[in-house]
């Protein structure tokens, strides 16, 4: 859309955007790129296009509007006529339609409201305004209605953001024109496919892209839970490396501080189990309120068409089942699912890994029901999402469905509430991760790296992307907490003394989860963004929500110890000192808020936020402030080995690192927007232009851990470049295995023999152990030369090396075989 940062709510997919060159402008680009030997890759967002507020300007969507179901666009969007009475759910007033009805006016052939441009159906120009609201294909309704009446696929809760059809051949045609004419030209050289999870078939459409592409590099961002596996028949390079980055982290998080953390972590917020203080229970809540109050709409919409697959169907063990069952069953299948969807289809046997999966689920589904013979529910939506039923239109779409619903359920669910909920460790709570148990050791890391290899040796990594909630060098900032949980509770007792802060409520806004064995019963109302800007609350609301009285002689208060937990590790991580409100406040905001706790995007509590933005704004000024700067500093030397190791080890490992933009220096932002502001980078004399004091596009003081970083970056990206076989499908990754006292603080392997990464890991607890002592590695055969070694200091390298030597200069080493 006009104006758009973002660029994920497309409207034309056969225009390049003029607003950023044009299609003359990316052509230049591109012919730059190529002449010093880069190529483009280009970010395709298939799930999804905007609802914008003019809607001429997505064209399919305004004659799919103007001319009903019986327009050739219609097929592009997955719509319930039935549902809708003919009809289209516009969700897009900001009052109801009889407030709405004297701000809608008839000008040149179209309908306004506000800066809203709506198509009209032919030859109701001249009527009435009520009547020529009831004559259109669309229905304009009260943006709050979204939440259980929307009748169209969205993307995640975003009514603004209409799901297409892209299964359907001439929609897949139609809109990857203008991608693939780029593709054959030599203008885009690879793919980044957002979101595939999705699309009604995913594999379907990555094979027809790969034959459409000539099977150009493509990678998808899919998010793997643990132990899951990208499908082998993707033709895809594969994913975008949020499986790398939870290794990476993992390697530089002690299990045993975090496991110290979590508890400490349940003691001070007193936030019960099921509401952040134990992960399974914190997310199976959080499900169970999205699947409810947030995706009620979509769920009811699946249990329509389950009640009608039943009921069609010639088994007669899917007849008699309620329709509250069903939507039972359906609501307790989705929120045991422990991966974001199952890939089954109708027509197809499900893959054993698919039916196992469900046949999981359904054994606690089972027992959500009071009744045995009611849950037997549960089965027959099973077996529709297996793919299992024959018959009917709505039996032959249902897993498609089923599985498109459970991505957004575990997206919202997951990322975007218990994230915010369990946050023992914030760096933790990370796309792909796992909260409860983030910490990995050496032979995850080794396993991780020879999968990759194996299997897809040209798979993107990451440590920081657009969409990490902190970026790599925060949450290396973050994990260090781990190998210090005491420092960590004498830094609260300062800033949060006994006494200073109530546990936080244990209520939640309206709509709140249903518990497990209430299964049936309906949610309250709620919705899901306002018109015309998806997440931001229309206006305040749920007065009465008194602030907390204010402690004495003790700093600022927080509005609860929830809140402090997460203000103080956020402060850690960003490193700015004193914290900048200007960045804490929408980060705090962000979090109380997806939390769902106290407030939410639409049922605000605005006494409640206005105190959680005082506190983000008054701490800095209280003895917490330099309480955690005392503490920074002290871990400095130790933050320097993880900001190290993280990006050497990205950088060297099986498959194609991504650096997000500004990471080749030392880089500390927080979630969207703060991640995504432009960034000022400095000029060749080391100079850049100005920017705000501490804020993410700044150019802060260069620090002696910035040049290291960068000389790091450039020296890996370099060996590289001159030696792309060491690093291509053909080489090979061999892990080193240290002997000594504390050989588990060092992890090293080798690529294609000739080049040799090792790091420290959990630097912190190693100088508590006293050091390397006699721990040590031997170097495979041949002559070795450190190449982050200044020019001037050259050592030839060979057999045993004594850890203490090896990192005496920094606590990273790359090696270099330069002979016999």
């Amino acid at each position: 859309m006009p104006g758009s940062r973002h660029g994920y709510d497309v409207t034309d997919h056969g225009t390049v955007r003029e607003e950023l060159g044009g299609e003359r402008g990316l052509r230049q680009l591109a012919a730059t790129a190529h002449g010093h030997g880069l190529g483009l890759v280009v970010d395709v967002v298939p799930n999804h296009m905007a609802v914008p507020e003019d809607l001429r300007l997505n064209q399919p969507l305004w004659q799919t509007l103007r001319d009903g179901p019986s327009s050739p666009c219609a097929r592009w969007f997955d719509i319930d006529w039935e549902a809708g009475g003919g009809r289209v759910l516009l969700p897009v007033l900001g009052e109801r339609l009889h407030e709405a009805l004297p701000l809608l006016r008839v000008e040149d052939g179209v309908l306004r409201y506000g800066t809203r441009v709506l198509p009209l159906r032919e030859g109701t120009a001249h009527l009435p305004m009520d009547r020529l609201c009831e004559a259109q294909h669309y229905r304009l309704a009260w943006w709050r209605l979204a939440r259980t009446e929307l009748n169209y696929r969205r993307f995640f809760t975003i009514s603004d953001l209409i799901a297409v059809r892209v299964e359907d051949p001439d929609v897949f045609a139609a809109t990857h024109h203008k991608l693939l004419q780029l593709l054959r030209e030599g203008v885009v050289d690879g793919l980044r496919v957002d979101h595939p999870d999705g699309l009604a078939d995913p594999g379907d459409h990555l094979r027809r892209l790969h034959a459409a592409t000539g099977g150009r590099w493509t990678v998808v961002e899919k998010i793997l839970s643990d132990g899951e596996a990208l499908p082998r028949d993707w033709p895809v390079a594969g994913t975008t490396g949020y499986d790398a980055l939870r290794h990476l982290d993992g390697l530089f998080t002690d299990p045993a501080g975090h496991e110290q953390l979590a508890v400490l972590h349940r003691r001070f917020t007193g936030v019960p189990d099921d509401r952040g203080g134990r992960w399974a229970e914190t997310r199976q809540r959080a499900a169970h309120r999205v699947v409810v109050h947030d995706l009620a709409a979509e769920a009811e919409r699946l249990t329509r068409a389950a009640a009608r697959a039943c009921a069609a169907s010639d088994d007669l063990s899917l007849r008699d089942h309620a329709p509250w069952a069903l939507r039972a069953a359906l609501r307790e299948l989705l929120v045991r699912l422990p991966v974001y969807r199952p890939y089954t289809g109708a027509g197809r046997p499900p893959g054993a890994g698919d039916a196992v999966l469900l046949e999981r689920a359904a054994e606690g589904a089972h027992a959500a029901f009071r009744v045995p013979e009611e849950a037997e529910a549960v089965d027959a939506v099973r077996k529709l999402a297996l793919g299992l039923v024959d018959g009917s239109a709505d039996a032959r779409e249902f897993p498609a469905r089923f599985a498109q619903l459970s991505s957004a359920l575990r997206a919202k669910s997951v990322e975007d509430m218990a994230f915010y909920r369990y946050t023992p460790l914030l760096s933790a709570c990370e796309v792909g991760c796992e909260p409860d148990r983030p910490a990995l050791g050496p032979d995850d890391f080794h396993a991780c790296c020879a999968r990759l290899q194996r299997d897809w040796p040209a798979s993107s990594t990451a440590l920081s992307t657009h969409d990490t909630k902190r970026s790599g060098d925060a949450r290396a900032a973050l994990a260090l907490l781990t190998e210090c949980p005491e420092e960590w509770a004498a830094l609260l007792g300062t800033a949060e003394p006994p006494g200073a802060a109530e546990p936080a409520g244990t209520r939640e806004p309206a709509g709140a989860a249903e518990p497990a064995g209430t299964a049936g019963v309906s949610g309250a109302a709620g919705a899901s963004g306002a018109p015309g800007n998806p997440g931001t609350p229309k206006a305040a609301g749920s007065p009465g929500a008194a602030e907390a009285p204010r402690g004495q002689g003790a700093g600022p208060r927080a509005p609860d110890r929830h809140t402090a937990w997460t203000y103080w590790q956020t402060a850690l991580a960003l490193g700015v000192f004193p914290p900048p409100p200007d960045r804490l406040v929408p980060v705090l905001l962000k979090s109380v808020r997806e939390a769902g706790l106290r407030t939410t995007w639409t049922e605000p509590d605005a006494a409640y936020e206005e105190a959680v933005a005082r506190y983000a704004e008054e701490a800095p000024h209280g003895p917490g402030a330099d309480a955690l700067r005392t503490l920074a500093d002290a871990l400095a030397p130790h933050l320097r080995a993880n900001v190290l190791g993280a990006a050497l080890l990205h950088l060297t490992m099986p498959g194609v690192p991504d650096l997000y933009q500004g990471t080749e220096h030392v880089r500390r932002t927080l979630v969207d927007p703060d991640n995504r502001a432009p960034v000022a980078f400095p000029a060749a004399d080391g100079d850049g232009a100005p920017g705000t004091a501490g804020g993410p596009g700044a150019v802060p003081e260069r620090t002696a851990l910035d040049a290291e970083k960068e000389a790091l970056t450039v020296t890996a990206l370099r060996l590289r470049a001159r030696h792309p076989e060491l690093f291509s499908v053909a080489g090979s990754y061999r892990p080193l295995r240290p002997q000594g006292e504390n050989a588990r603080h060092c992890v090293a392997f080798v690529r294609s023999g000739a080049v040799l990464t090792a790091v420290t890991r959990l630097s912190l607890r190693l100088a508590a152990r006293g050091g390397w002592g006699s721990t040590r590695l031997t170097l495979p055969d041949g002559v070795w030369q450190d190449a982050l070694a200044p020019h001037d200091a050259p050592r030839a390298l060979r057999g045993e090396q004594a850890l203490d030597s090896l990192f005496a200069r920094a606590p990273v080493a790359l090696l270099v075989r330069t002979g016999d």
